[in-house]
């Protein structure tokens, strides 16, 4: 055999979120999952983040057969539109999955442009020299998949998003079944989910909420707010099962919320009596400890219902004392800072805010040790690759794996862009390819780069100073007085002394009048004679611009 089996990571590897590998064997290839990731909070006006997929662009020989998508969440979905627009490729996904993805092409209007193909959990899938067999898994989202990928190398499991749920929601448990088959044939390498490698024991069932939800409903005295994901499709289901079960109507706020819920009660996936249900108009009519309102904003995004509600900037809706706000969801590693001042921001406003570890409200979607142990003496793989975690959670898991058994030189700990290969039933970790951030900021996708996101920091933090002198073109010398504008930078009305200083050292820089000197260089002894002068006041470094006008 002389063709090698690569398994290349774009995304996920290294980070939480924005999820993306390519199998290729030969010049024949397959995507699995497209993801987006949040912005951290230094990563100022970004929108999101997607994969670097350069890769893909620059092997225009692969042969890609197919996208494959494990399940609905956003760090799994929320590319696609950004994939496709450069990658010409049908995807397949579950039912669910395939609603949720068409409610997202349409937003871009992209629906037209896709190839999506529908397939259910056990279906085998053929494409090319990749036979997929897909199975069920328990996450916090139904109708989620792992892959058992058959290739001309030998078989890899690659298992999505998962935990060992007995009881999840939906009454569909997962399939230990298919994953013990996997191990009963050989499988050369698994890939697994690594988010809670380092959380002892076992991941507590999304049944459980339900007490946690019944005990806050009993205790709520005036109106209830449950943030969650708007793809969290199971928790919808229970808020709207408690809302029922305490008396209470459901509103629902948020676009994607919104449009998701639309879909997945027309698919079947919630079930939602009709007189349940109300608008944002009638809550305003209902006493306040007749409604529950559903809404995004658990990741404390700016532009998210959640966090326009603490800041008081919803247009139809205040937070009123008395109000109890649900926070269903942890927060990502990276937005734990915006998700306290979010919290913070609704005490202030006079709301009880409830969230794990107060109330047993949200549990993890993901394995903890004890599941990623059962994982790995199901499958018994040859090889071993955790994937979907940090750098800390892959190590945790790598060393997992060899505490179960595998050897520490079949035990792949890598990040995103370094190339795994398989040749005559060996593992070699390769070359490292593009798997870095791409940000999207409003319609721009990748021209917003680290050098900006930098200058963004510099504004933030120490604003900017614009200089405007005005000299003659014939001799150079200054004509009327230097124009100082400052934001950010220092309180304007009080800064009369400074900025006298600063003009006396525009002068100073611009003096002589031989007119000489080039526009760029005197501008540079300008701005240099200003940095000089504001560091020593005021210990901040603006940014400073300086522009020299010739009469």
């Amino acid at each position: 055999m002389s063709k090698k089996l690569r398994i290349v990571p774009l995304g996920g590897l290294g980070e939480i979120g924005k999820n993306m590998m390519v199998i290729e064997y030969g010049k024949e290839a397959i995507i699995i999952d497209t993801g987006i990731m949040f912005p951290e909070n230094d990563m100022l006006g970004v929108d999101y983040i997607i994969p670097d997929f350069r890769y893909l662009l620059e092997r225009r020989d692969l042969n890609i057969h197919a996208i494959v998508i494990t399940h609905g969440h956003e760090d799994h979905t929320g590319a696609i539109r950004h994939v496709l627009e450069q990658v010409r490729a049908p995807i397949y996904a579950t039912k669910l999955t395939a609603g949720l993805l068409e409610v997202k092409l349409k937003q871009a209007k992209m629906l037209g442009q896709a190839d999506l193909h529908v397939f259910q959990a056990g279906d085998t899938l053929k494409f090319g020299v990749f036979t997929v067999e897909t199975y069920h898994t328990t996450h916090s989202i139904p109708d989620c998949v792992g892959l058992g990928i058959t290739t001309p190398a030998g078989l890899i499991v690659h298992t999505g998003d998962f935990k060992f749920d007995h009881t999840p929601v939906d009454g569909w448990p997962p399939d230990f079944a298919k994953l013990a088959e996997f191990g009963q044939r050989g499988v050369l390498a698994l890939l697994s989910d690594s988010t809670n490698a380092d959380r002892p024991g076992w991941t507590p069932s999304e049944t459980v909420i339900d007490e946690g939800f019944d005990r806050v409903f009993r205790d709520a005295e005036g109106r209830i707010i449950v943030a969650t994901f708007a793809s969290l499709i199971s928790r919808i289901q229970q808020v709207a099962n408690a809302a029922q079960r305490h008396g209470r109507k459901m509103a629902v706020t948020g676009y994607s919320m919104v449009e998701n819920i639309k879909m997945a009660t027309r698919l079947g996936y919630l079930k939602l009596p009709k007189d349940l249900m109300v608008s944002l108009d009638q809550v305003k009519r209902l006493p306040p400890e007749k409604v529950v309102i559903m809404s995004t904003g658990t990741q404390g995004e700016p532009s998210a219902v959640l966090s326009r509600l603490a800041m008081g900037r919803h247009r139809q809706l205040d937070i009123q004392p008395g109000d109890t706000v649900i926070m269903s969801a942890h927060p990502i590693p990276g937005n734990e800072e915006l998700v306290s001042r979010t919290i913070n921001r609704l005490l202030q406003r006079g709301a009880h805010v409830i969230y794990d570890p107060i109330e047993q409200v949200h549990v993890s979607g993901h394995a903890s040790r004890e599941e990623l142990k059962l994982m790995l003496n199901l499958v018994r793989p040859q090889y071993f690759v955790p994937v979907h975690g940090e750098l800390r959670h892959l190590t945790q898991h790598g060393l997992l794996a060899q505490r179960v058994g595998i050897p520490e030189d079949h035990v792949a700990v890598v990040e995103n862009g370094t190339i795994i290969e398989f040749h005559n039933g060996k593992m070699k970790v390769g070359e490292r390819v593009p798997g870095g951030y791409v940000f999207v900021d409003g319609a721009g996708v990748g021209d917003v780069g680290r050098a900006v996101i930098r200058d963004r920091e510099i504004l933030a933090r120490d604003g900017f100073v614009l200089a405007i002198a005005t000299v003659d073109s014939k001799t150079g010398k200054l004509l009327g007085e230097p124009e100082i504008i400052s934001r950010g930078f220092v309180y304007t009305p009080e800064a009369g002394d400074l900025f006298e200083q600063a003009r006396d050292r525009i002068r100073s820089a611009l003096s002589g009048g031989n007119g000489t000197g080039s526009p760029r260089k005197r501008a540079e002894k300008v701005e240099s004679s200003l940095k000089n002068l504001f560091y020593q006041e005021t210990q901040r470094r603006p940014m400073i611009f300086v522009h020299i006008n010739k009469v």
